[in-house]
């Protein structure tokens, strides 16, 4: 089977849209309700009924609002329940799109004894470079069009780390932010990772994660996380971030170069046509 697993927490406006992204292409989907203070288990319950059976949903409450290190142990709790299939790992504002339909990239894993499938971020802005308001879910509503921009922003402005475990054994532990893999106690970082014999070769199988954080509501929440100032909400990184954007009346320029800007408002591999080079700059980061 292939499964999904994404935690949810104080944003929950683009979980239905991930939902009907990933749920033709998997058998279930493992939904976490990371919920604080009682504030959204309730939402969520609401968008996992639109979609039936296929959506399983789990809570937990806890008190500290962006623990990121609790939210990887989430990820990798739910994913042990069934350690020998093959899962998805997303969060709710990241959109896979694959090198080749996941059933063929999940087969020629199961051939070549591989078991991790790596990918990196591209993040994604409105029309305009303006971080503009999503509008409410409806089946023939496209994320992908609304905010029809794909760069490479995030780690340039904040130096956030942009490599990303995508597909994955259940066995498989994944560390905070779900950005590598460890296995046998070593993380799958930079060299550790380039020619890992668990890892499925990038040049054929990799994940461009389309990251949808970047609507009018990421500057307050950015700037939430920055002020609880605790490491493990890596609250210096999001000041970082926030200022960064503030230095820019909190509008991208798509034509600044450094960004690697382009058109791409469907969930299209090949249309990012930077992609090659974009992904070996991330693995190396």
């Amino acid at each position: 089977m292939i499964r999904l697993v994404t935690v949810t927490g104080s944003r929950t406006t683009t979980l239905p849209y991930m939902i009907q992204h990933y749920i033709d292409i998997v058998d279930e989907i493992h939904i976490v309700a990371y919920d604080t203070k009682n504030k959204q288990y309730e939402n969520v319950q609401k968008v996992c009924k639109q979609f039936g059976d296929k959506v399983i949903l789990h809570k937990h409450p806890d008190e500290q609002e962006y623990n990121w290190e609790t939210v990887t142990m989430l990820y990798n709790s739910i994913k042990s329940l069934y350690p020998n299939d093959w899962w998805i790992v997303s969060d709710d504002d990241e959109f896979h799109v694959y090198s080749k339909p996941i059933k063929e990239i999940i087969l020629d894993c199961e051939k070549n004894g591989w078991e991790i499938v790596r990918g990196g971020f591209i993040d994604r802005i409105g029309e305009d470079g303006e971080f503009k308001q999503l509008k409410p879910f409806t089946k023939n509503e496209s994320i992908f069009s609304q905010f029809p921009y794909a760069g490479f922003f995030r780690y340039p402005m904040s130096g956030a780390c942009p490599n990303k475990i995508c597909i994955v054994k259940g066995n498989i532990e994944i560390t905070p932010g779900q950005h590598y893999a460890k296995v046998y106690g070593e993380t799958t970082w930079r060299w550790q990772g380039w020619n890992h014999p668990l890892i499925a070769p990038i040049d054929t199988h990799s994940v461009q994660v389309h990251h949808f954080k970047w609507d009018d509501t990421s500057i307050k929440r950015i700037k939430a996380v920055a002020d609880i100032k605790k490491e493990y909400a890596y609250s210096d990184e999001y000041l970082q971030m926030y200022l960064a954007l503030r230095s820019k009346s909190f509008k991208m320029d798509l034509n600044d170069a450094d960004y690697s800007f382009e058109y791409c408002p469907t969930p299209t591999f090949e249309n990012y046509k930077n992609w090659t080079v974009l992904l070996k700059e991330i693995i190396s980061i």
